[in-house]
């Protein structure tokens, strides 16, 4: 069977970054760009003509007409049956900001001036959540009562130890419930993102949660032998950073375990 490519619409006033996301998308398979934009009207105006399944946005277009604000406070107000993937690229760091773009159901946030920023990577991760609708058709497998709950949290530390997570780590307790949320809430349709929901259980800082989360990961694939690791974590790989990040990481175990139950 024909494999649908994945729609996207890229809102950025940058010519050059746009240049880069056109050149990534013509090496990678999967993906089909339906349309391009630095303006913030002219992408709801997209949204609601081309329906894509993913968005790249930048915040600021200062080049452009709008902003990524004002294009994500609209979104909200085309009731679509299901919501395009959203993933922000920006400059600006702050908790404000960071906190604001997951109230608005943002997936997924790329800070260009991190050193392994690359629209290749951006174009992976929209790959890796294609077909993903936790916040709007649930993720959660069938009657989650506490057995099948434990079930879920056993078959995740195997998982994690299988490839060398230390249960030492606090970055393991974090993407254990991580992954445990989203198959068991996925069916609340809960309102809350993943950070949301780990820093509310942990009363920690998301840059903190985020990065011990990273350091975890980055742990397993500096102690565990290459052979257990392409044995046991399958996806893709970006070969510019050559560990997955926390949401790639996450996802694939949602996915895997999903499988098996």
């Amino acid at each position: 069977m024909e494999t649908k490519n994945m729609k996207l619409l890229l809102i950025e006033d940058d010519a050059n970054e746009c240049s880069k996301f056109k050149e990534v998308a013509n090496r990678l398979d999967g993906i089909e760009f339906v349309g391009m934009t630095n303006s913030a009207t002219k992408g709801l105006q997209d949204v609601k003509r081309f329906i894509p399944e993913g968005v790249i946005l930048d915040l600021e277009l200062n080049s452009g007409e709008g902003s990524g604000f004002e294009f994500l406070n609209e979104l909200r107000n085309l009731n679509l049956s299901v919501n395009p993937k959203i993933v922000v690229t920006t400059n600006v760091y702050s908790d404000s900001v960071y906190d604001y773009l997951h109230e608005n159901k943002v997936d997924f946030i790329f800070y260009k001036k991190q050193e392994n920023y690359s629209p290749e990577r951006v174009l992976n991760t929209l790959l890796l959540l294609k077909g993903y609708n936790f916040k709007t058709t649930g993720y959660a497998v069938p009657d989650t009562d506490e057995d099948t709950i434990k079930l879920i949290s056993d078959k995740i530390n195997a998982e994690l130890d299988l490839i060398g997570v230390g249960t030492h780590l606090q970055g393991r307790k974090y993407l254990h419930d991580a992954i445990k949320f989203i198959l068991t809430e996925g069916k609340n349709e809960s309102k809350l993102s993943i950070i949301q929901f780990l820093t509310s259980k942990y009363k920690k800082a998301n840059s903190t949660i985020s990065r011990a989360m990273q350091n975890a990961i980055l742990y397993a694939w500096r102690i565990s032998s290459i052979e257990d690791l392409s044995k046991y974590y399958t996806a893709k790989i970006n070969y510019e950073t050559g560990v997955p990040t926390p949401n790639e990481f996450i996802y694939y175990y949602v996915n895997k375990i999903k499988k098996s139950l």
